[in-house]
């Protein structure tokens, strides 16, 4: 890029969003660049626009000087890349500042947002306009993107878990800087642009998702009724053989329509890592954490080898029964299976302490790991479940967390499985392999997104600030990436760091390449997002 094109771009960008809205301070260029591993890439400015119609003109204006621009939502994305860009020398597009709540239809359930409506505000919106409606959140940051989550297929705990299923209606920006509606909403006067996901003719949404062909700039997003009854369960298997027996009673209550949400089920130092920190104190500051140690914490903490969660939701009736069906379905499976509703749970806060006299049973341990995952089923986001991000870190956890500001080092892969005991075991033994051989703790969560396939997701956790682990924590990641795929078990997410290495048959990839080359003539928008690296590969 010639210092000429750069220094008109940079000019022209200030006259359209205003020079506050164009960032080059070196020490917000140097955050930006900055995620939860080791990155080389350069951001070379920030872009921070306010509206459809300056998107359109950074992109017009990026493809006059041919300078690539990464668009992100919030920067939220930790254990996949924050907002670094894919490749070095893309100028970021933060549209943080596009956070407005469009349209919302008590009657028709559902949301339109801009992709910087974050979970937590359109939580306090619903509770603002004393809504019966209930949204979706993750266990990501409150902080975190609606629109960002949605496009990278991210899912949550309610009915309504699987984000992408549960959105339609965009309005995207070409990388020219055009501006196309999806569904229903292209036409004049349409009144279900919001509500019918398919509209007429070749379905478009699913291009923008996960891709570099345009930037969705709008979309609406369904909400799920508040059902006349909730109540949340809880399991915990002492022992590793009860996983495979779980996962098929659980596989059969998803596809008959008994569970409606999501399933999520943890292993114990999962749990362990949401819990507290590393104990250095009791290990002498050995790592990992032996198999030996995690089974005392076990014992302590009152958790299993296997911890699982998921709602009911109904009419009393219904969810008595679908409590019926479960606790039949899981007899002789679990070790322990608990009900928790509204007025158990305030019985519980209630005679924490008492119990803890008379017994010595610290509830508020229990309370402190039950209450995150009782919200969540409900769609309330916390970011309690952010704090495992902390987990090898020295030091207290700061109130306000910011894993890429704090040096806390996180990777995620996140590779579907058949919803089949016998696949998770082999997944299983194989992260419990290799991230104790890289001397990582294996933390894995499985989810049963739907009756077939269960998104793993094993978090390699460490303290950036110590010499050697960032590339330590790569060769394990890239190890078990490999490991992975060799199982036939392939990611529903990349980070930055693997978006170039996606397997991808010639054929597959020579059409990707068509329609980028049709959309994106002069490659400006997010270069190597999504985008596998051209090399000699059998063809499918």
């Amino acid at each position: 890029m010639r210092n000429h094109d750069w220094s008109s771009a940079l000019s022209e960008w200030q006259a359209t969003l205003g020079s506050p809205a164009v960032v080059t301070e070196p020490h917000q260029l140097t955050a930006a660049a900055t995620t939860t591993f080791s990155t080389s890439q350069v951001v070379p400015a920030i872009l921070r626009p306010a509206s459809r119609e300056q998107v359109q003109e950074c992109l017009r204006i990026a493809n006059r000087h041919g300078i690539a621009l990464y668009p992100v939502s919030s920067g939220k994305n930790w254990g996949y890349g924050s907002s670094v860009p894919a490749r070095t020398g893309s100028v970021l597009l933060d549209l943080s500042r596009m956070n407005r709540i469009v349209d919302f239809s008590e009657e028709l359930a559902y949301v339109t947002v801009e992709p910087g409506v974050t979970q937590e505000q359109l939580h306090a919106y619903l509770i603002e306009n004393k809504s019966g409606l209930w949204m979706d959140a993750t266990g990501s940051s409150p902080r975190a993107s609606l629109i960002g989550n949605t496009m990278e297929r991210g899912f949550g705990h309610t009915p309504y878990g699987d984000h992408f299923a549960h959105a339609c209606g965009m309005e995207v920006v070409l990388p020219t800087g055009e501006c196309i509606e999806t569904g229903y909403r292209r036409f004049p006067k349409a009144q279900t642009g919001a509500l019918h996901r398919w509209g007429v003719g070749p379905s478009l949404d699913g291009l923008f998702s996960q891709s570099s062909f345009g930037v969705v700039t709008r979309m609406s997003i369904w909400l799920m009724p508040k059902p006349a009854h909730f109540q949340a369960f809880f399991f915990r298997c002492d022992h590793e053989w009860q996983l495979g027996p779980v996962i098929a009673a659980l596989n059969r209550l998803r596809l008959d329509g008994t569970l409606r949400s999501t399933v999520h089920v943890g292993n114990d130092y999962k749990v362990l890592s949401g819990l507290q920190q590393y104990p250095w104190d009791e290990t002498g500051g050995q790592t990992p954490l032996t198999t030996a140690a995690i089974a005392e914490f076990r014992r302590k903490r009152q958790f299993g080898i296997w911890n699982g969660s998921g709602g009911l939701y109904g009419t009393r009736a219904q969810v008595r029964e679908a409590r019926r069906l479960l606790r039949a379905a899981l007899a002789g499976k679990v070790t322990r299976l608990t009900f928790l509703d509204d007025r158990r749970l305030a019985l519980l806060r209630r005679y924490a302490r008492p119990l803890r006299l008379l017994s010595g049973w610290d509830l508020s341990q229990t309370l402190t790991m039950l209450e995150p995952v009782y919200g969540l089923l409900q769609g309330t986001p916390t970011d309690r479940p952010l704090a495992s991000a902390y987990w090898r870190k020295r030091g207290p956890i700061p109130a306000a967390m910011d894993p890429d500001r704090d040096g806390c080092g996180l990777l995620w892969l996140a590779p579907i499985l058949p919803a089949d005991g016998r696949d998770v075991t082999r997944a299983r033994a194989a992260v419990e392999e290799i991230l104790l051989a890289a001397g990582f703790e294996p933390m894995i969560s499985l989810t049963l997104i739907n009756g077939r396939a269960i998104a793993c997701v094993i978090s390699i956790s460490y303290d950036r600030a110590l010499p050697g682990e960032d590339s330590r924590a790569m060769a394990c990641y890239l190890q078990l990436a490999d490991r992975m795929h060799g199982l036939g078990y392939y990611s529903y997410r990349l980070g930055i760091q693997s978006m170039a290495e996606m397997e991808t048959p010639e054929s597959y990839l020579a059409f990707l390449q068509t329609i980028k080359n049709a959309l994106d003539p002069r490659g400006v928008l997010a270069p190597g997002r999504y985008e596998p690296a051209r090399r000699a590969r059998g063809a499918s």
